[in-house]
């Protein structure tokens, strides 16, 4: 089931093994789409197109439903999509069996399920589309995570060599360049505070509330907000500065635990919350993006526990190229999630034909390429 992909990708994992190695399973042929029945795989929206397998035939998890376009003018692609709506995974888990974290969809109930029959060009029409925008959304996201790397391997340089390249020297913390120095972190900042344990709701009364999931990438996320109403006083006390750290100070994932972003004044007048930590500092001599950046490093974060951060004669400084990476990181991740929310849009829209795209000039050539390959 780990080899069935999510979102809407299509491509499957597998692995060769001998025939006699292999002691159960489902039969499916290349090309069919692999639909997962069990929850809550099911619901995820778990299936795949075992367009890439180098055989003929493969053998899948028996919790896997093969499904094939059976008639000529049918194209197994637009049934891969079609599954994928949500309204059609909603109706099929209403008809799930078994007991409770163990059911499954009947594979009678899916094959009983009515699918809308658009002509055949149509259905073309409509896969492509349906593809092109998953193939981009695909290369933004390859894209997101090259530039994560590169910004790593930046950090890194910069961090053990400066900006001349000059002769390392080691320390408690390890290589840092020759000319920098370390001191504690309690010596380089104002205060340390923790936030407010009020509950927070989504009605948008009182003051924002920055919670961990707001704190992700090294910044402060505008997503999923919540709020709170208190007493001038305590806003006062709550209230965040441009400039101000913000630490996850309990988390149930490990590594979230000690990672921080920079409030740099969005939402307005935000306040946070009990699990997050505050960290003013003492900005003549510690920039905050520069302290973030070295969080993120492996000595970084290894440090946190012992409340270190290194630091340098006069102001700390971002390099340029850093920003920059940041900035290409978060251009293409604006791209990913714009893409991901017109896939859903077009999904819907093309399936429920609000939108017709018999009449327009579409280039099928890519997906006819792509179904002769697997005939």
């Amino acid at each position: 089931m780990e080899a069935v992909p999510l979102n809407g990708r299509e491509s499957v994992r597998f692995e060769l093994r001998r025939h006699a190695d292999i002691a159960s399973g489902t039969y499916f042929e290349k090309g069919d789409v692999l639909l997962s029945k069990i929850t809550p795989s099911f619901e995820n929206g778990k299936q795949g197109l075992a367009h890439n397998i180098p055989t003929s035939f493969g053998i899948a998890s028996t919790e896997i439903i093969p499904l094939q376009a059976a008639t000529a003018d049918a194209n197994h692609r637009f049934l891969f999509f079609y599954l994928l709506h949500p309204e059609v995974r909603a109706a099929l888990v209403g008809k799930m069996e078994g007991s409770t974290g163990r059911q499954r969809v009947p594979e009678g109930a899916v094959c009983e399920f009515l699918i809308p029959m658009p002509p055949g060009p149509e259905q073309d029409k409509i896969a492509a589309l349906l593809w092109k925008i998953q193939r981009t959304l695909e290369v933004e996201g390859k894209l997101v995570s090259t530039t994560r790397e590169l910004k790593q391997s930046t950090m890194r340089q910069l961090l053990t060599h400066g900006l001349r390249n000059e002769p390392q020297k080691e320390t408690d913390i390890g290589l840092i360049p020759k000319s920098w120095g370390i001191q504690p972190l309690e010596q380089l900042r104002e205060f340390l505070q923790y936030g407010t344990s009020v509950k927070c709701g989504y009605t948008k009364k009182g003051s924002p509330v920055i919670r961990i999931p707001n704190v992700m990438d090294g910044k402060v996320s505008c997503d999923d907000l919540k709020w709170c109403e208190l007493s001038e006083k305590e806003i006062e006390s709550l209230a965040l500065e441009g400039g101000d750290i913000l630490f996850i100070r309990t988390n149930g994932v490990r590594d979230r635990v000690g990672t921080c972003a920079v409030y740099c004044g969005q939402p307005e007048r935000a306040l946070f919350a009990s699990y997050l930590i505050r960290a003013r500092l003492k900005t003549d001599q510690l920039d905050p993006s520069f302290f973030q950046y070295f969080t993120a490093t492996a000595a970084g974060f290894a440090q946190l526990g012992g409340q270190a951060s290194p630091a340098a004669d006069g102001k700390f400084n971002v390099n340029t190229k850093t920003i920059d990476i940041d900035r290409k990181i978060s251009v293409h991740e604006r791209k990913r999630a714009a893409l991901s929310d017109l896939f859903q849009t077009m999904l819907h829209q093309l399936m429920s034909a609000h939108i017709r795209v018999d009449k327009l000039d579409i280039d099928t050539s890519e997906v006819a390429a792509l179904n002769s390959e697997t005939a």
